[in-house]
């Protein structure tokens, strides 16, 4: 992955060309840090949770869910429950995809659906419940229409009747 960019979002043309045939809403793509390894020399679990995140925010960002700017207006993004699958370990300097997408979602929750690809195999899977909250967290914000239509629009999850 030498000439694609790290931490930008890649194009449909750009997922296809690192071996993601069906592209996502959201790709990133990353290298294994030195600072990431464990005593055993292959990826801390905890840094799989960081990266997830990493592509979740730039996520939350391009759907248009927050900005991260303006805690007075913007939900609060609750992770309401989360399951993680660590299916093959990683080792120093390997380069990286983290995938992103919604695959569902309800009045105020969605579920998203992460995966971390590198050399051609997934190495660890993320889905995840978030509950978007009012402002100063009285309850439970509905998703805004626009977002929705990321949704159905971007992300294909089909409208709920």
């Amino acid at each position: 992955m030498t000439d694609i960019p790290y931490l930008t979002p890649l194009s449909p043309d750009q997922q296809r060309a690192i071996g993601v045939t069906e592209p996502w809403p959201l790709a990133l793509a990353d290298r294994v840090r030195f600072a990431e390894l464990d005593p055993l020399n292959h990826v801390n679990n905890v840094a799989y949770l960081i990266w997830f995140e990493t592509a979740r925010v730039t996520y939350f960002k391009r759907v248009g869910i927050s900005t991260y700017a303006d805690n007075a207006v913007e939900p609060r993004i609750v992770i309401r429950r989360g399951e993680i699958d660590w299916l093959q370990e990683m080792r120093a300097d390997e380069d990286y995809v983290i995938l992103t997408r919604a695959v569902d979602y309800r009045t105020s929750s969605f579920t998203l659906q992460q995966e971390i690809r590198a050399g051609g195999t997934v190495r660890a899977t993320f889905t995840c419940v978030i509950v978007l909250l009012q402002p100063d967290g009285s309850g439970r914000m509905p998703i805004p229409p626009h977002v929705l239509e990321v949704f159905h629009r971007i992300d294909g999850v089909e409208k709920r009747t």
